[in-house]
């Protein structure tokens, strides 16, 4: 079975230090727990930024700054994944910004969708905008999928060249109103990716251990931390995305899957010298 990747999405746009003070906002506060995370076994961090009162932005200085932080402490370089899904209600220009920076890896969210009670915009033509963009820059794209139509959708966008293989795709399971957080329904949506596909899943709230082991036990890689969930056990906060990271590490290796490094998931995930292979 191929070694296992795991992601730790550390900040995400929509928790705050009211739900845990152990969220990061400042750059200092997020490169600290990047290093937590890749010391446990995370090789990939999937990277929101905020302001340093905690307000989500896509402002391309504080990504920069943030992805010079996370490289300047970690021995090891991960893979930084960088978001363009931004927070809801943010505008194409400004999701977009970050991709400038030439990151390895820039999430591309498929499907315009209900997003618990806001609706997340995701048209055809801000599919095919962001996908041309990232392909000039050399980013490599994530497919986000939140709901089974999303995988036809990313269908097209390989139809048109717009993407190359492998294939990223992050599954999303459990956003009120994407797909159940079921392992019926994630062997369901495997079933329907196309050859040449690398595939983490993602699961929301008291839906992440679920999804991860699922996700594990397939085949398939593994997206822990704050953003998809707070808690490491019911009613005990996690300390930090850290923590979620180091469990699948542990219950990786006690099923006997190695756990990838940033340099052996480059290779599995089509990456070269900090970008795309061409």
């Amino acid at each position: 079975m191929e070694k296992l990747i795991i992601t730790a999405a550390i900040c995400g746009a929509e928790i705050f230090k009211e739900q845990t003070k152990y969220i990061p906002y400042t750059i200092e506060e997020i490169a600290n727990e990047a290093k937590k995370c890749v010391e446990n076994g995370a090789s990939v961090i999937h990277l929101h930024v905020r302001k340093d009162n905690g307000e989500p932005t896509q402002d391309i200085e504080i990504f920069k700054e943030a992805i010079s932080a996370i490289n300047s402490v970690c021995k090891e370089k991960p893979i930084i994944n960088v978001s363009t899904g931004g927070a809801i209600g943010m505008s194409i220009e400004e999701r977009i910004q970050p991709v400038y920076l030439k990151p390895e890896i820039a999430t591309l969210d498929i499907g315009t969708m209900n997003f618990g009670e806001e609706i997340f915009v995701n048209d055809l033509e801000t599919m095919v905008e962001f996908a041309k963009i990232m392909k000039k820059e050399g980013v490599k794209a994530e497919f986000e999928i939140f709901d089974t139509s999303g995988i036809e959708q990313s269908k097209y966008l390989i139809k048109k060249k717009l993407v190359k293989k492998p294939y990223l795709y992050n599954l999303v399971f459990g956003v009120f109103g994407g797909m159940p957080a079921s392992l019926k329904q994630l062997i369901h949506i495997v079933d329907l990716l196309p050859k040449n596909s690398v595939w983490t899943a993602s699961g929301i709230g008291k839906n992440q251990l679920k999804i991860n082991i699922g996700a594990l036990i397939m085949g398939g890689h593994v997206r822990t931390g704050l953003e998809d969930n707070i808690y490491y056990s019911k009613g005990r906060l996690a300390k930090g995305s850290y923590e979620l990271v180091k469990r699948i590490f542990r219950l990786a290796k006690e099923y006997g899957r190695e756990v990838a490094t940033p340099d052996e998931a480059r290779k599995i995930m089509g990456l070269e010298n900090g970008k795309e292979k061409t």
